[in-house]
């Protein structure tokens, strides 16, 4: 039972209530299902793993099949090979080989990306790349059976160019690409776009005009849904419009999954499999949901075992006069400052791409946080802590975390566990991000804190980013893509701390547990320069 308690006074739980107990088995039954399905999402297929220089290379092909044409499927910028295993998966029971990869400076590949963006380095760096994937996929048995390339992101602008200046590609699938060539100059290959709904028109308009190009009518014109062109020259296009989705998601569409199976069977000849009802479509979305719920349903009752830290609750909103008046200046100002002292400096001093600048805007937001904190009088600080049971809790916290969220997901999702050579980036990352989260739960922790501030000041800080975008559209415009990964993570990571908080009492534990989860997310997922 809890035992009575005053306002700014940590109660001690000593036994778990009906509902902790409840929560705490729903969520190990919830994350055992999700686990089921996952590993059930690979069932019936062959995943054969090697190495094509440094790129780590994943061959998916349905067990005691025929061998059929060959996918490359392409990752976009910052994402990894684990991220496209939903088409690899859908396509392999589908009787293709599927194969991905890691480009330079992502995911396990160990070799960094050169150039910059926009830059011909850069984009020689990630054909030359490709092409070691595709001469390696030509070389598997019956690799002459026909050949397409899937690209999300970034990495449909580089199939296209791949298939510019490669004869023999027989198909693209373009999935959300950006693409920096000429419409007159797409080759001349059987092109599917595939958007999700909610992606910027900026995005979705380019495939509407390439579509729009070979029919010969307006771009306003073209229908979703329809082939225009015509399969026999290689000149047909089709846009596709994944509904209630964004950049990421469209990866998990089941629409983009049938689109592209659908794309490709009808290049191929092979219509009939996928007139079935489901076709062997990836469906680790929903597994992904339930195991996620798992772990925070999971996580809420666990928090109660934590150490308790601080007997008193720590935070700015000790002050019983602190409330919004005190709050709101401090929460603003740096939001709005940082985008602009930031905008003429030189972001380039660690080896990753705009992750750099992700730091500099942590680091410089919790500094002028920090700041404001001091003039009101209000700086963070221990409040008599028990040092062990803060470096115990933090320990415990960043154990279950690194459990139950990271390397599940980099599984199952995406590459989430820092590889060694990315080590020295998630400590240059988290010297930025621990100033900001330190400034940031301090601020809005305290049994006086201003109601709904924690909320308050992670949406400012997303508002901060798209200023800075706004001030340097050219150099950070994939911010505006990423805004909705950052706002999941806040969301996960904000209910662990909320749990955390209560329990322990002092805001710097899930001030460093956070951070640390952060400057990871960061490090593996943006690419590494060379």
């Amino acid at each position: 039972m809890l035992q009575p308690t005053t306002p700014n006074r940590v109660p001690v739980a000593s036994r778990w209530h009906l509902a902790h107990a409840v929560a705490a088995v729903a969520g190990l039954a919830l994350m055992l299902a999700g686990l089921a399905g996952l590993i059930d999402a690979r069932g019936g297929l062959d995943i054969d793993s090697t190495r094509v220089g440094s790129a780590p290379v994943t061959l998916f092909q349905a067990k005691c099949a025929a061998p059929g044409p060959v996918v490359v499927v392409a990752h976009g910028f910052a994402g990894s090979r684990q991220l496209m295993h939903p088409f690899a998966a859908t396509l392999a029971r589908n009787g293709y080989r599927a194969v991905v990869f890691d480009f330079p400076g992502h995911g396990r590949n160990t070799a960094p990306l050169g150039g910059e963006i926009g830059e011909p380095e850069r984009a020689d760096a990630l054909l030359a790349s490709l092409s070691d994937v595709v001469d390696y996929a030509r070389d598997l048995p019956g690799g002459d059976d026909g050949l397409a390339l899937l690209g999300h992101s970034m990495a449909g602008d580089i199939a296209t160019r791949y298939a510019s200046a490669h004869p023999g590609v027989d198909a693209i699938v373009a999935v959300s690409p950006y693409l920096s060539l000429p419409l007159d100059q797409l080759p001349l290959v059987n092109l599917l776009f595939v958007y999700g709904e909610w992606e910027p028109g900026i995005i979705q308009d380019q495939g509407r005009e390439a579509v729009a190009a070979v029919a010969g009518i307006d771009p306003e014109r073209v229908d979703a849904d329809v082939t225009y062109g015509s399969m026999d020259d290689g000149s047909a296009r089709r846009l596709v419009i994944a509904d209630a989705v964004e950049h990421i998601g469209v990866l998990y569409s089941a629409a983009s999954l049938r689109a592209g199976l659908d794309w490709l069977d009808a290049v191929f000849g092979r219509a009939g499999a996928a007139d079935a009802a489901d076709a062997g479509i990836d469906h680790r979305g929903p597994w992904l949901g339930l195991y996620y719920l798992g772990v925070l349903l999971l996580a809420w009752p666990l928090a109660l075992k934590l150490p308790i830290v601080s007997a008193a609750r720590q935070g700015a909103g000790m002050a019983t006069d602190w409330g919004w008046r005190r709050f709101w200046p401090i929460a603003v100002l740096p939001a709005v400052l940082t985008p602009v002292l930031l905008w003429p400096m030189p972001t380039d001093f660690l080896a990753i791409a705009i992750g750099d600048y992700i730091a500099l805007h942590f680091g410089l937001y919790g500094l002028l946080t920090l700041a404001l904190l001091w003039r009101a009088g209000a700086l963070p600080r221990l409040g008599g802590a028990s040092v062990a049971a803060l470096l115990g809790a933090i320990a415990l916290v960043a154990l279950f975390e690194m459990l139950a969220l990271s390397l599940p997901t980099d599984l199952f999702v995406s590459s989430y566990l820092p590889a060694p050579h990315r080590l020295g980036t998630v400590a240059a990352l988290f010297a930025g991000t621990l100033i900001w989260f330190t400034a940031d739960e301090w601020l809005t922790r305290g049994p006086h804190a201003a109601q709904l501030g924690y909320a308050f000041t992670k949406l400012l800080f997303l508002v901060s980013l798209m200023l800075a975008v706004a001030l340097n559209l050219n150099e950070l415009f994939f911010l505006v893509i990423i805004i909705p990964a950052i706002l999941m993570l806040f969301v996960v990571y904000g209910l662990f701390s909320g749990w955390i908080y209560r329990r322990t009492g002092q805001p710097l534990v899930a001030a460093v547990t956070n951070a640390f989860a952060f400057a990871s997310a960061i490090a593996v997922s943006f690419p590494l320069l060379g």
